[in-house]
């Protein structure tokens, strides 16, 4: 997998091309020292001097003195951000006019008893060259707020992916099309929304066989029957929270799947799920390529947790946040209309900058709290069992439980009980309907993806960038975690929206 290029990373990280050293004057310290690096990121400071050291990407590591490197940078990103293409594997493809019409509702075909819409008629379609820059800020110091910088002197380059949406050759004939849809991992809000959509897409271009898998990669077995979709079938399911194909983590292997999807002849397969999920994805764009399989493998990104990289947002997070606030708000409530009542919704509990001794000092100047914990939060606090699910991560204990039970006890022994209410919003959060703005987003996400699949793309995910919607390399949105800043505004702000101690 490739790693993303430092000027799209909120550190001060400078070569993602070979192992390559920078110095940074002693000023940059405090500034390095501060932020977490990308794992692939060495950072070392001493006696007022840092350095960077960048895990190796390609051959050719780029030289800061040579006049030219701004070009090579700029090549060597559109080379890691260029998105497969059918061609790229299979040279004798044949692209055919699009079937896709602005100003129709139905597939265009030579059958079509008007001909086919004037020049006027076909304005809207999207250039292969079109490009939307990643990022619009030029920082005037690596010293300034979020500064994302590639080199020392903060020089700005930029930085260009590819605009998603309908091209006006196709690299699929819609009658031979078989496409299949398959969602992933956990529940999110906005699935079945963006389920609706890639089919009544795949029915404007004139695809008559559409097929869902049912629960997830699982569904690519033998014993599992696919689920047949149309249009009308999909029509009202934005209407419900869920998925109506069913979700599902691990699965068969990628031989067994790709076998699977020879014998049932799918040639465009649609993927929402995380990252996880997005490198099954692209795990099976690969075999395809490698079996000789012309099959357009595209992605969809789904997470509550907004935490895909590059992307603005992910579907689903409005809807979560907005959802998460009526639990919160619930306990907020709930303790405060209690005597010495403490809300708790899924660092240190003791000591005097633990949690316990904070909440003391809120029950007597205000007579309430409420603590919000994050999922998977203070698991040293628990039992490890080194168990995983079946997409191989770790399961996390419930930590809420655990929190709840220190603080009755911590208060029971000081021998003035608190109230303690628990809960837990998990699956409120993720079961419900999207809401009207992840609504939108989903429609727009689900159209894209079936405008690059016909486009002849393949290995890549949809999103949305700078406020327009891309196409990504799969292998660009998984390289790493995506991390929170500690030291940026938006920390601040969150930080003075909920009034926590400064200690944790």
């Amino acid at each position: 997998m490739g790693s993303l290029s430092p000027a799209i990373h909120p550190s001060l990280t400078l070569q993602a091309n070979g192992y390559h050293l920078v110095s940074f004057p002693g000023v940059f310290r405090s500034v390095l020292s501060s932020r977490r690096t990308r794992p692939d990121m060495t950072a070392v400071c001493e006696r007022g001097r840092c350095v960077v050291y960048a895990e190796k990407k390609s051959n050719e590591a780029i030289d800061y003195c040579d006049p030219e490197w701004k070009s090579k940078f700029k090549k060597d990103f559109e080379k890691r951000f260029n998105i497969p293409h059918i061609s790229d594997f299979f040279p004798d493809a044949v692209s055919y006019p699009s079937t896709f019409c602005l100003s129709m509702r139905t597939p265009v075909n030579e059958e079509f008893a008007e001909g086919y819409p004037s020049d006027e008629e076909w304005y809207g379609y999207i250039n292969n060259d079109d490009r939307v820059l990643l990022k619009v800020i030029r920082y005037f110091s690596p010293s300034s707020a979020g500064a994302e910088c590639i080199d020392p002197d903060c020089t700005w380059v930029e930085q260009w992916i590819h605009r998603a949406g309908p091209r006006e050759k196709i690299y699929f004939k819609p009658e031979d099309v078989k496409a299949a849809i398959v969602t992933c991992g956990g529940l999110c809000p906005g699935l079945n929304d963006v389920i609706r959509q890639i089919v009544i897409t795949l029915e404007i271009y004139g695809v008559k066989k559409i097929v869902g898998i049912p629960f997830g990669y699982r569904g690519f077995g033998k014993e599992i029957a696919e689920m047949p979709l149309s249009r009308e079938i999909v029509q009202n399911a934005h209407l419900t929270g869920g998925s109506l194909l069913g979700v599902s983590r691990g699965g068969p292997s990628v031989h067994e799947i790709v076998d699977s999807m020879g014998d049932r002849n799918i040639n465009m397969l649609f993927v929402l799920g995380g990252n996880g999920t997005h490198a099954g994805a692209n795990a099976i764009h690969k075999e395809c390529i490698k079996r000789g399989l012309k099959v357009a493998v595209v992605g969809v990104p789904k997470t509550i947790d907004n935490d895909i990289l590059l992307m603005d947002k992910t579907f689903g997070f409005d809807t979560a946040v907005e959802e998460a606030q009526r639990a919160i708000n619930a306990a907020y409530i709930e303790a405060h209309s209690a005597y010495r009542g403490i809300g708790i919704v899924p660092f240190e509990l003791h000591g005097p900058h633990g949690v316990l001794s904070h909440l003391k000092y809120l029950l007597e100047t205000k007579g309430s709290a409420v603590i919000c914990v994050a999922e998977g939060a203070g698991q040293n606090f628990l039992e490890k069992t080194n168990a995983k699910d079946a997409s191989g991560n770790v399961v996390l204990g419930d930590i809420g439980v655990h929190i709840q039970q220190e603080v009755k006890k911590y208060f029971k022994d000081m021998g003035d009980p608190a109230d303690v209410k628990y809960i837990d919003p998990t699956y409120m959060i993720r079961a419900c309907r999207a809401n009207a703005s992840d609504g939108i987003l989903c429609t727009v996400l689900g159209q894209n993806a079936v405008h690059g699949a016909f486009a002849g793309y393949s290995g890549i995910t949809v999103g949305i960038c700078n406020t327009h919607y891309v196409y990504i390399p799969i292998t660009e949105v998984i390289s790493y975690p995506k991390i929170v800043d500690q030291n940026s505004r938006m920390w601040h702000r969150c930080l003075t929206s909920t009034g926590q101690p400064d200690f944790l």
